[in-house]
């Protein structure tokens, strides 16, 4: 089987570095949406529907349904096929189905990118930042220096558009309202995982609410961030490979 790795924002496929060679017995394939370290196709708008066709077109070229994680954003993208081409999986990962809570409110910097003016200025200012002091911020929240470097090295207008685009096509309520479709997801095996750490993504309550919802198996990080894959990459891939293992 493949495992196709899909990351989010403000990322590349770096991120996954450390945690593919802990992934057992399958081939890993790595996707990077348009703007996140790959190139953004004319006419292509980064919003949340056309990033979900985006995924959906990789995956048609595939000989096979694939079992499919996604992290950040990139689990928004893995759960929009989870949802609309289900056939297309065997299996989905995500870390962030506390999105789709009714509850969840976006955090903070999430909800500057989708204000006007201060969007354009937030992104600006996380852009413009100096090389080392960039890593320097990206290692306290849980990356390595390696990947850091890696990840900053992509920076760009381009993703920067891509971010403004993305985030103020998913503000409130549009994320509420795709999560009252989640259920759909439940025709294929998933996994949620759960860094206890990440304030990004709703948090353990919301997203063992919509696990529930979903009937989506649990696997616990206990002491990781939002970037679990770099913290802990043994510990996550060890419940990643216990889960697809799971499936025969």
């Amino acid at each position: 089987m493949t495992i196709v790795l899909v990351h989010g924002n403000p990322e590349t496929e770096a991120i996954w570095d450390d945690l593919v060679p802990q992934i057992e017995e399958r081939d890993v394939l790595r996707l990077s949406p348009p703007g996140f370290g790959a190139p953004i196709p004319e006419a292509f708008d980064c919003t949340i529907g056309s990033y979900r066709e985006w995924l959906i077109s990789e995956l048609e070229k595939l000989a096979h349904p694939v079992d499919l994680l996604g992290h950040d954003w990139g689990g928004g993208h893995v759960m929009g096929v989870a949802m609309e081409r289900p056939d297309l999986v065997r299996s989905w990962l995500t870390d962030i189905l506390g999105l789709f809570d009714p509850d969840y409110v976006w955090h903070d910097l999430a909800q500057a990118w989708q204000t006007p003016d201060i969007g354009e200025q937030a992104v600006k200012q996380m852009m413009g930042l100096p090389i080392d002091d960039a890593v320097e911020r990206y290692e306290s929240l849980g990356m390595t220096r390696a990947v850091a470097r890696k990840v900053l090295a992509a920076r760009s207008p381009e993703m920067g558009r891509a971010i403004l685009a993305l985030y103020r096509s998913a503000a409130q309520p549009v994320m509420r309202d795709i999560g009252m479709q989640i259920t759909k997801a439940a025709v294929r095996p998933g996994l949620a995982l759960i860094p206890t750490e990440d304030h990004y993504c709703g948090g353990e309550t919301l997203t063992r609410r919509s696990a529930e919802r979903v009937g989506a198996q649990i696997a616990v990080l206990e002491g990781a961030g939002h970037w679990w894959m770099c913290q802990q990459p043994k510990e996550a891939a060890k419940a990643i490979n216990r889960f697809l293992a799971s499936l025969g």
